[in-house]
């Protein structure tokens, strides 16, 4: 019985020391590759939410941007348009403008030219 006395010492101070023959362990035992993805869903689950979410912000971002290149390329479209329309109201303008000037020196000639005046 001494040796048995021993033995029971030596238990106690090997589940002491942490040994895995005396008490098994509650933590999932790697066994090989499928346990290290086993683990590795489980560290990743807990993440799992974020990243979903992490993931429709990009798609969203990425739609926002395809949006506002659309838009941006809308614009230098019609801000061309926008030159030329400035361009045929400013001849426009210039047109009218030598029109009417010449319409009023042909007046400032005729009123000249009558002996009274006005």
């Amino acid at each position: 019985m001494a040796s048995r006395g021993g033995n029971a010492d030596r238990t106690i101070i090997m589940q002491g020391s942490g040994s895995a023959a005396a008490r098994p362990s509650m933590a999932p035992q790697s066994s090989g590759p499928g346990s290290v993805v086993k683990t590795r869903q489980l560290v990743n689950s807990n993440g799992r939410g974020e990243q979903t979410h992490l993931h429709s912000q990009l798609a969203q971002l990425s739609a926002n941007l395809a949006d506002t290149e659309n838009l941006l390329r809308m614009t230098s479209v019609q801000a061309e348009a926008m030159r030329g329309l400035g361009s045929w109201h400013g001849g426009l303008f210039m047109a009218a403008s030598k029109v009417l000037g010449e319409e009023s020196v042909k007046e400032q000639a005729q009123t000249q030219q009558r002996p009274g005046g006005k």
